[in-house]
């Protein structure tokens, strides 16, 4: 009886409310780790009761990290609210129940001389190196998604205004300006080593290629920079998403806004982008030892 509920909740969010396959499947995921409890002890989803519930996060508590319990919440949330307006339960055991307070990690980021070290590290007496430093440029000046660099194409660049064209979660759009440094090697690329990686795929419309002529792949640019990583001692902590966090904390360092930084990260919200406050924090504790006379 559990599964069926859990076959229809599913399916409701699949072709009711349109959500991609991933977003599905995770909501699958945890309510059915949670219908697992509820059969071990004999329950049925549409009678469960608050103390159920609780009973239920306890043992989680026991096993997984704070801030999964929290998107766990969400998802029974989502499905009780489901069997109640489908009138497949009466009441809505979740709705009195608190999220755990999770405390957002500190992103992990470079230091501009560490970025400044490893952007020379390719070796621009080749294609292969000449497009590494052109795509570490790119994601360093515009803060991209690494899904959002390795998937652009050849229009989205505008060379005579400044900017990309960026087409982000949500296939929601939103122009990045593109610093002189970045577009220099996306020149030199385009001169002297796309047509190298082209010849493979000439109808190819993505910028970044292989020498195979397809685009690069998350997982493939992620090796490239761990392997540059290393090279300068950082490999540990780098990643392409470092590079996004080393983008945003240095523009706020160097007196940026946090809703310029919003935009151009492509966050909706801008809670999300309040997790680098501690920078201005940080600028500002520096300004007023700097500046005040009793600092």
């Amino acid at each position: 009886m559990n599964d069926g509920l859990l076959r229809r909740y599913l399916s409701y969010l699949e072709v009711e409310r349109g959500l991609a396959g991933n977003t599905v499947a995770a909501y699958g995921r945890d309510i059915g780790e949670f219908i697992e409890f509820l059969d071990a002890g004999k329950l049925h989803a549409a009678q469960v009761r608050k103390d159920d519930v609780s009973a239920y996060l306890r043992e989680l508590y026991g096993r997984v990290a704070v801030r999964s319990v929290a998107r766990k919440i969400v998802s029974l949330r989502s499905f009780y609210r489901f069997l109640v307006l489908d009138g497949l339960a009466e009441n809505d055991p979740t709705e009195t129940l608190e999220s755990p307070k999770t405390w957002r990690a500190l992103p992990s980021y470079l230091s501009q001389d560490q970025v400044a070290e490893l952007l020379i590290q390719p070796d621009l007496s080749t294609p292969h190196g000449i497009r590494d430093r052109a795509m570490l440029e790119v994601l360093y000046a515009t803060g991209l998604r690494v899904t959002e660099l390795v998937r652009l194409r050849l229009e989205e660049l505008n060379f005579e205004i400044g900017y990309l064209r960026v087409v982000g979660k949500g296939n929601k759009e939103r122009l990045v300006p593109l610093g002189d440094s970045a577009r220099d090697f996306v020149a030199l690329y385009l001169a002297e080593a796309y047509p190298y990686f082209r010849r493979k795929a000439p109808g190819s419309k993505f910028l970044f290629l292989t020498r195979r002529g397809g685009p690069m792949s998350r997982q493939y640019f992620w090796m490239i920079v761990e392997k540059l990583g290393r090279r300068i001692g950082v490999a540990d902590r780098l990643s392409p998403h470092v590079l996004r966090h080393s983008f945003a904390t240095h523009l706020l360092e160097n007196g940026a806004d946090l809703r310029s930084v919003q935009v151009m990260l492509g966050h909706a919200d801008i809670s999300t982008t309040q997790i680098y406050t501690h920078v201005t924090r940080e600028r500002m504790r520096r300004i007023y030892d700097r500046f005040h006379p009793r600092g």
